[in-house]
């Protein structure tokens, strides 16, 4: 039985349907939009994601790649790094006529979707440089991971299971990262503008912002 087959089967008719209307990546992407940004530490996988309509960054990049599979594309996860004073961020990464895009789910206006326009993954996660910041406007993005491909939990049903979930995030801390700034780049960086710092954070859940320490 094909995974999507096996995922199917724990649908409703009404979720079959739902998921049915998700046919491009800018779809997949509006549908997590709607869902409220969950401050809870727990993982949600695919199908819990689905039912109770609420995700953080971690939950909404694994349902993505997921529905991004029902449209032919590898299950793909990729986690945005940022130096020690934010959190990191994932997104579902996939590529269409040569050029990367992504589907996301954030707390933060510019941190979810990308049109597949992107020549390679470098070009792709420095879309995101400006929009990744912190509270103290800081800009923090600094590297990235290579996709991992979620086909290999397909054993374990991350798709329908929570529990391979903690599985996943231990690999993608173990696979190869790739470095964006130099030490000099990132003493040059300027701190964000008021008025990019506020657009941001437009519908923003302040209960699921990162706040960092103190400064060395």
């Amino acid at each position: 039985m094909g995974v999507e087959n096996h995922f199917d089967q724990h649908l409703t008719k009404s979720e079959r349907r739902i998921l049915g209307r998700l046919t491009t990546p800018g779809k997949i992407q509006a549908f997590l939009d709607k869902l409220a940004y969950s401050t809870e530490e727990t993982y949600r996988c695919p199908l819990r994601v689905l039912r109770e309509r609420v995700a953080h960054c971690y939950d909404g990049a694994l349902f993505a790649a997921a529905m991004l599979r029902r449209l032919g594309h590898p299950p793909l996860i990729l986690e945005m790094l940022p130096n020690h004073r934010d959190d990191d961020h994932l997104l579902a990464p996939f590529k269409r006529d040569g050029h990367w895009g992504a589907v996301g789910k954030s707390n933060f206006v510019g941190l979810r979707f990308r049109e597949p326009i992107h020549r390679t993954l470098r070009e792709l996660v420095l879309s995101y440089f400006e929009q990744f910041y912190n509270v103290e406007r800081e800009k923090t993005l600094r590297g990235y991971t290579l996709p991992l491909n979620l086909q290999s939990f397909d054993r374990h049903g991350w798709m329908v299971r929570d529990e391979p979930l903690d599985w996943i995030a231990e690999k993608l801390d173990r696979i190869r990262k790739v470095r964006l700034l130099t030490r000099e780049m990132v003493r040059r960086l300027s701190p964000l503008d008021t008025r990019a710092y506020q657009a941001g954070l437009l519908g923003a859940n302040q209960k699921g912002l990162y706040r960092p320490g103190p400064k060395d």
